[in-house]
């Protein structure tokens, strides 16, 4: 990706500030008028906001590391962060040397990761539209999505999209060994860069029928060394190959269950009062996504856009396959066929983007201050 900004790029990064500026006034505000004491005199710390729920596990990691004085998941009432990936918390504790506050280093990293990953977006969607203002749409879409939120906090969306969107882009201009290198990255992030690398090999297999150049098929391979490394290292501390697909049965119910198995549960516990309101909401999000997904599956299948339907397919086996639905709205801001397809939807029908303003755009809202309250339970 070039470095310089062409004046489209500068446009959606200015889009980009933006939106940041928006939730950080929304943080603010929220801190003043929700807090946990309806009673106090003392809104809490300046960055309290964004200091919740899967923060906590990336932040002692990067602090602590994954296994603090021997401690495992072999102790009662363990945390289970080897679920996570260590990608996100390395660079946190690289940033950490140069910035002391750690919440304000997560927010960096994810700040400078989502410019990245915006101008990527908008970069590939320009190379499927041909109207100049297709880019800062998808990228409108994205920043504005119900969740669009997770791209602003310390987590790792906004990292991984940095890493995953350059290297589509790259596979899109056949430069193979750039793009398995940054899908290589994108893995130690998340393990959707799996799913991501998939993709490329649809792609390149692809492309085979006219270049019929298999020299950089070796890269293809080189994104399944983080989960190789990560493996070995939990199984050197706890003897168990797949330490980090444990915990997450552990603590977040992903056991495999059959995908109806998993609709059902989360059927029942967003509709059948099983459930505080609150838990019930999210779970009405959940199935949301999942029918999202599968409308996006069938419209890329329609299009033959399979390298993008393999990536969106693996992210939907893995996510519904568990014992309920968890963090499948969150998985959606990674599903970048999905802002491109939007943004062409909108050309070809310009009400597309008012209805998704007027009706869409409005649940960031619900979702950024359910999150910075605390209040979120998906």
């Amino acid at each position: 990706m070039a470095w310089r900004p062409s004046p489209a790029d500068r446009d959606v990064l200015w889009l980009y500030l933006l939106t940041r500026i928006s939730i950080w006034i929304t943080a603010y505000c929220a801190r003043w008028l929700f807090p946990g004491d309806p009673a106090t005199h003392d809104p809490g710390p300046t960055l309290a906001p964004f200091q919740h729920w899967d923060w906590d596990h990336f932040l002692h990691i990067a602090r602590e590391g994954y296994f603090p004085d021997q401690a495992g998941p072999w102790q009662p009432g363990w945390d289970n962060r080897e679920a996570f990936f260590p990608g996100f918390p390395l660079v946190l504790r690289a940033v950490h040397f140069v910035v002391p506050h750690w919440a304000l280093a997560g927010l960096l990293v994810s700040f400078v990761s989502g410019a990245v990953a915006v101008l990527a977006l908008a970069r590939i969607t320009r190379l499927h539209l041909p109207d100049a203002g297709a880019g800062k749409r998808a990228v409108l879409f994205l920043l504005l999505s119900p969740c669009a939120v997770f791209l602003s906090v310390g987590y790792t969306e906004a990292l991984f999209l940095a890493l995953a969107l350059p290297a589509w882009l790259a596979a899109q201009r056949r430069n193979w060994p750039l793009a398995a290198v940054l899908a290589t990255a994108a893995t130690a992030v998340r393990v959707s860069g799996l799913f991501l690398a998939a993709a490329l090999a649809t792609h390149f297999l692809l492309t085979l029928r006219s270049t019929r150049n298999l020299r950089p098929l070796p890269w293809l391979a080189l994104p399944a060394l983080p989960l190789a490394l990560f493996s070995w290292y939990l199984h050197a501390h706890t003897g168990d190959w797949m330490a980090w697909k444990s915990a997450q049965e552990r603590g977040w119910y992903r056991e495999f269950h059959t995908p109806w198995e998993a609709w059902a549960n989360t059927w029942h516990n967003a509709f059948g009062q099983a459930q505080s309101t609150g838990y019930g909401f999210m779970f009405q999000a959940e199935l949301a996504a999942m029918l999202t997904g599968l409308v996006l599956l069938v419209v890329l299948a329609r299009k033959r856009r399979w390298p993008e339907l393999v990536y969106v397919a693996l992210s939907l086996c893995a996510l519904g396959t568990s014992y309920w639905y968890t963090s499948i709205p969150r998985a959606v801001l990674l599903w970048w066929p999905l802002w491109v397809g939007l943004a062409a939807w909108s050309l070809r029908r310009p009400r597309v983007k008012s209805a998704y303003l007027c009706l869409v755009a409005p649940l960031s809202i619900v979702f950024a201050l359910t999150f910075l309250t605390g209040r979120w339970t998906g």
